[in-house]
Order: C-alpha cells, then structure tokens, then sequence
C-alpha cells in the first residue's frame, strides 16, 4: 500500500470517526450536529528519536512518510531493536458493529429516541431545570506498519444521558440517569428505571442529613469501586511513570504485596463497552492483565516503548485519543475481579457504616479522595437513612490491605460524559467497575 522507507521502522494509523450529538434544554431542541472526521497518524522511528505526523489529507501519507523518512537516521539493525521486538504484527479484519451501525441509522429516529425521555424530566415539579442528551460515536481504524501489520477494526457507543437539578425546599441537588450502550436498540425502555432513580434523588433531597465525620467501614458501589480503581491504582500501573523513577520502580517491584488477599485489579480491552479496544494504536491485540492477583503487583499497563525499558511483556495499552496524536500508555476498562460474597451478605456483617452509592469525582495516587453524591449509614447490617457527605480518603496502599469483602458479581461501567485525561489527550473511552466492595478504616468527612 504505501512504500516504506528501509532501515527505519514506519506505522500508519487512519481513523474514520462518526459522532452525533443531540441536546435538549428544558425541553428545547438546542443542538443537532454529525460530525464526520477522517485522518492519519505517521510514525518513523530510528532507534533513537520518533518522528510524527497528524494529517487529515490521506492522499498526503505517502508524502508525509518520505518527509519523515528524511528526518531520521537510517539504521541498518533497527529491526533488533529491543522496542520492536515488543510490537506485535497483526493481520485481518475485525468489524463487530456493521449490522447496527449508528452511522446507517437516521437522524430523526435518534431525536425520537430522545424525546420518548423527555417527559420524565417534567413530571416532578422538584426538577427546576433539565438536559437530555442523545450521543454516539463509530470509529474504524486501519492500522499499517513496516513489520508487516495490516489490521482493520471498529468500536462503537451510543448513550442517552439525563441531567437535572432538583430544588426540594433550600436544599439543591444535581441529578441524573446514563445508558449506555453499542447498540442503539438497547436504548430504548429504560423509562422505569430513570422514574425510580429521579424518585431515589428526591427522597435523598429531602431526607439527607449531614454526616458524623469519623472512620467507618465502607461499602463502595461497582461504580466507586471503579472510580476507586482506576484513578487511585489504574494511573500508577501506566508504566511510563515509572521510567527514569528508580524510587518508584523499587516501590512498585513486580511480586510486591500491595492489598488484601482476596484483591484482583484487572485492565483489559476486550469487554464490550466503553474501554473495549480490540488492538491499540500501535497494532498490539488487548490482553487480559492482572495489576494486583490476590493481592500482590503482577504487572503493569504497558506501550512497546516501556515494555521494552521495564524488560516487561507488552499489554495493549499504547492508545490515542484520535489521529491527531502520538500513542501513549492509557487504561482500557480497569475493574476490581470479583469476590465470593452476595451485596446482602456484605452489608448485614457490618454494625455501623457507610453506603457509597453514587459519586462526583474521585482523584489521588497515593492519596485517594471521593466526593460523593449520594450515601447512606448502615446500621446493624441494614441501610438506613441518607446521609450528606462531602469526601472519603485515605492513603491507597493502606485502604487496598482494608478490603475485606467483594460480592460475588462485577458491574462495568462507563463515563457518558467525557473520559479519561492524562497530558494533553482528554476525553478518552475507558471502562471500570466492579463488585460491592467493602473496606475498613475509611475516613468520612
């Protein structure tokens, strides 16, 4: 296809990315926009220096790899070099989303679907304001290298994602209800679940009091357990931090102790949803990688380049938010395996605690902090009344030893909004999640 150029190592990346974005505003139509996007990432590498090029002429590749090509240093041994010696080749056609392809499915049938939410937001007269957002997004990559990869996959999401504010009295709160799914059919009749979560924020409005600050015993949702994950645990496994950090390589040795036995945290890009990705975007096939096996470091989340300065197996993890960026050490879907445990079970050895249902945010490598949205107190193995609560922290190594219990299930979740952000690339697609998690010794404020 394209004539590379000898003694130097060439990949082509092209995407071809669809989007919708469709908005209600208190139930006013204000944005309707497609979006289709074609372009290319060139890289050449010498065994020293990379060399880049983001276009959106494909008719141009050709020119950009021989404008490349005369940067670089030619190098006669560059195929023993030890970073291609940890790039995988690859050849075939990987097409998962062609039968229900959100590109072929009209405009109009995705306003309908939409609408059919919109009178939930006016039913309760606690909501004062209200969006409804219609989304999705079908991306095809081909990927092309010197070493003989030729492969050619697609992902694909579609999300109706609620929004309201409901005012009950003084007090505020900002709700709302995500689906999220790769197939818009699956969109449809959600209607009484959003009913159930608008009344759940209510009563939680109306009822919530504010917390006794102290140290309780958790119990973190799939969704905090996630949040937890990736962002306390997910980020520190990208191994990319860890190169030129010899501190933080010793802390972080392969076969360290880091949590409660009964702990597996695993990043893989072959889940269905928001973080799958069946290669990354340098032609690498997603991997199943255990961080932590029964509570002990057992890899990290790996790119060729770190792969091959770790002397570690690659993972599938060098990802770009688009063609107009390099490939840097990202996580796919990182979640926590699950346990042995039903939620039930869980809950009723607990004599005094606290529910994390919902969440804002959460951030920290060393020290994690999670604001949430809605908790409750757990009382003689019951929940019990909603309670406000502005965060929960604790250092990460010591709160992985306080795990406890895990259910017997795992939920994946996704972010309908945004994504995840490392350097300059935001919002990329991850997926997280896992089971009821429940931990010791966490500090509530």
């Amino acid at each position: 296809m394209y004539n590379f150029p000898t003694d130097l190592y060439t990949d082509v990346r092209i995407d071809s990315i669809y989007s919708t974005t469709i908005l209600y505003e208190n139930q006013v139509l204000t944005q309707n926009n497609t979006k289709n996007e074609v372009g290319a990432m060139i890289r050449i590498f010498d065994g020293v220096k990379w060399y880049y090029s983001s276009i959106t002429d494909l008719e141009s590749i050709q020119s950009e790899i021989d404008l490349l090509a005369k940067m670089a240093t030619p190098n006669t041994d560059i195929l023993n070099h030890e970073v291609l010696k940890h790039l995988e080749v690859h050849k075939g056609t990987d097409i998962k989303f062609s039968k229900e392809c959100v590109k072929e499915i009209p405009n109009p049938k995705k306003v309908e679907l939409l609408k059919e939410y919109l009178p939930l937001l006016q039913e309760r007269e606690e909501i004062k304001t209200n969006k409804a957002y219609y989304l999705d997004q079908y991306t095809k990559k081909h990927f092309i290298s010197s070493l003989g990869s030729d492969i050619t996959y697609d992902t694909q999401s579609c999300t109706v994602v609620l929004r309201y504010a409901i005012v009950v009295g003084s007090q505020p709160y900002k709700g709302g209800y995500d689906i999220y799914e790769t197939k818009i059919s699956d969109l449809f009749n959600h209607e009484e679940e959003v009913k159930k979560e608008i009344e759940k924020d209510i009563d939680y409005t109306t009822y919530a009091v504010p917390v006794v600050p102290g140290t309780y015993t958790c119990l973190l949702s799939p969704l905090t357990a996630g949040v937890f994950a990736h962002e306390s645990f997910g980020h520190k496994s990208e191994a990319d931090f860890m190169i030129g950090d010899e501190t933080m390589a010793k802390e972080w040795a392969i076969g360290t102790k880091v949590g409660s036995e009964i702990l597996n945290i695993i990043d893989t890009g072959t889940i269905y949803g928001s973080g799958y990705v069946p290669y990354d975007d340098e032609g690498c096939r997603a991997k199943e990688n255990y961080i932590i096996k029964n509570g002990t470091l057992t890899g990290r989340l790996h790119s060729a380049y770190t792969a091959a300065a770790l002397h570690e197996s690659q993972t599938g993890n060098a990802r770009a938010v688009s063609f107009e960026y390099e490939p840097i050490v990202r996580m796919t879907t990182t979640y926590i395996g699950a346990g042995t445990d039903t939620k039930e079970k869980l809950i009723s050895q607990i004599k005094e605690g606290i529910y994390i249902e919902d969440i804002l945010h959460g951030s920290g490598m060393s020290t994690f902090t999670i604001a949430p949205r809605k908790a409750y107190m757990i009382r003689n193995g019951e929940i019990k009344e909603p309670v406000k609560i502005s965060v929960i922290t604790g250092n990460v190594m010591k709160t992985l030893n306080e795990i406890d219990g895990l259910s017997d299930t795992v939920e994946i979740k996704a972010f309908a909004l945004g994504g995840c952000g490392k350097m300059e690339q935001f919002p990329l697609p991850v997926g997280f999640g896992g089971p009821y998690v429940r931990v010791n010794n966490i500090k509530v404020q």
